[in-house]
């Protein structure tokens, strides 16, 4: 049956990590259809046949379909060939089609196992989880491997008493397993039972108090609940058993900080920075959680830097200088701001968000001659973008250069589609240009074409 994947998110008072309960996969098994299983047929069967069989196998469902049609024309009750029909028509996903012709095939053959996985298979794609656990419920009497198969459809379709039934059931014949814990963690999570999710985290520990995961996410419940002293404690444990993990530090920083443990804290990020295990996501939440603790101290703020020095290395990820930048353009900082994402166009030039960000800004706080020589590189690389060029003439006007402003202002009006406020905008530049130049009748008209403009917008 198709795998299913649980996706655990952990969030840690404002940190994501995420970590998979995986059901295990119950593989069809491969059926080699040759001569004896087809019974007495003609040449000419055969022939369609394996031609059907040829085409299946290089994913030409359609004509495997078209070439099993001739076959059935032959032999209409020849129950291989609505078995092979039902696995094209699931291959095309056309479920509606693949269950009639498994039943089918069922009815001429009852009860075959390789027909009944192939149908539960085509129930399950089509949704119909009740008709998928009958079948999963008939295959238990060939395998009790299908026990695992019925666990997810009973997860699918949210029957979670028949399945923690289900669950304590194999657990008392077979003992504990990591996947039926992790389904009970579920089941527990999403009928918000947390006494018993609690529980069936501790038992997962006792089963595999190798794996991390079942820490972390005993820490997220602990913390969901406001038990800080149990989250912590959990979290001091962990650190304890798994000394050279730097997963903890997700959950110990924030403890530190919490705790006005500053050094610890800022020792525990800098390791999830620098872990290769930590997933981008989980870091960038960090750094978050960082920046809101230097917004309250801003003593800490020449950090910040260093911190992002370390994430854009580990995660090959410039954008961070973006982020930080945006930080401080909120709290109207712009020189700060500015020198983030000059950091970050240093290391992405192909950005052009943050290319224009940082135009703007330079244009705003009068750096001219960066803006220019920035401006220049930018064209080079986005040539159709018009605020590009706006950018340039209003830098090349501000510096009183009025013929190259009119220039490249006059070339960039020819990228701008249906954009009336830039279009306004270039005509202030131009008019500003021209009349550096002494031209007043083309000011005049340019300044005029940019007031009908803002007319017509208000």
């Amino acid at each position: 049956m198709k795998k299913n994947r649980y996706l655990i998110i952990l969030i840690i008072s404002g940190i994501l990590f995420s970590s998979e309960v995986i059901a295990q996969e119950i593989e069809t098994p491969v059926q080699e259809v040759n001569v004896d299983d087809l019974g007495t047929v003609t040449d000419e069967f055969q022939e369609y046949f394996f031609e059907a069989l040829k085409q299946k196998a290089i994913e030409n469902y359609e004509k495997a379909i078209v070439a099993l049609k001739k076959c059935e024309g032959l032999q209409p009750d020849n129950a291989v060939v609505h078995f092979e029909l039902g696995k094209n028509y699931k291959a095309l996903e056309n479920y509606e089609q693949s269950i009639s012709s498994l039943q089918k095939a069922n009815r001429l053959q009852p009860n075959q196992e390789w027909v009944l996985v192939e149908l539960m298979e085509a129930f399950y794609y089509d949704k119909d989880y009740e008709q998928a656990i009958l079948i999963a419920q008939k295959l238990l009497s060939f395998n009790s491997k299908y026990n695992e198969n019925l666990a997810n459809l009973l997860f699918e379709s949210q029957q979670y008493d028949k399945l923690l039934s289900l669950l304590d059931t194999l657990d008392s014949k077979l003992g504990l397993t990591e996947y039926r814990t992790g389904l009970r963690q579920q089941i527990y999570a999403l009928t918000q039972n947390t006494p018993a999710q609690i529980q069936v985290l501790l038992d997962a520990i006792k089963l595999n108090p190798e794996n991390e995961r079942n820490y972390l996410n005993l820490i997220f419940v602990y913390s969901e609940q406001n038990m800080q002293k149990e989250a912590f404690e959990t979290a001091k444990n962990m650190e304890k058993i798994f000394p050279t993990s730097k997963v903890v530090h997700l959950a110990l920083y924030k403890f530190h900080l919490d705790s006005g443990e500053t050094s610890e804290a800022l020792n525990s990020m800098k390791l999830i920075l620098e872990a290769e295990e930590i997933d981008p996501v989980s870091k960038f939440k960090v750094l978050n959680d960082f920046l809101l603790f230097v917004n309250e101290n801003p003593s800490y703020e020449e950090l910040l830097q260093g911190v992002a020095e370390v994430f854009s290395r580990s995660e090959n990820s410039p954008e961070i200088y973006q982020r930080f930048g945006e930080y401080y353009l909120i709290k109207n900082q712009k020189e700060k701001a500015l020198g983030y994402f000059e950091l970050g166009i240093e290391k992405n030039l192909d950005n052009f968000d943050l290319l224009r960000k940082t135009l703007l800004l330079q244009l705003d706080l009068l750096k001219l001659e960066n803006a220019l020589k920035l401006s220049e590189h930018a064209i080079e690389i986005f040539p159709a973008q018009p605020i590009l060029y706006l950018i340039q003439g209003a830098a090349l006007n501000k510096q009183k250069e009025f013929t190259e402003a009119a220039e490249i202002l006059t070339f960039g009006l020819d990228y701008l589609i249906d954009d009336q406020k830039m279009t306004a905008e270039f005509y202030d530049q131009l008019s500003i240009a021209y009349t550096g130049l002494g031209n007043a009748q083309k000011a005049t008209e340019f300044n005029e074409k940019a007031t009908q403009i803002k007319k017509s917008q208000n």
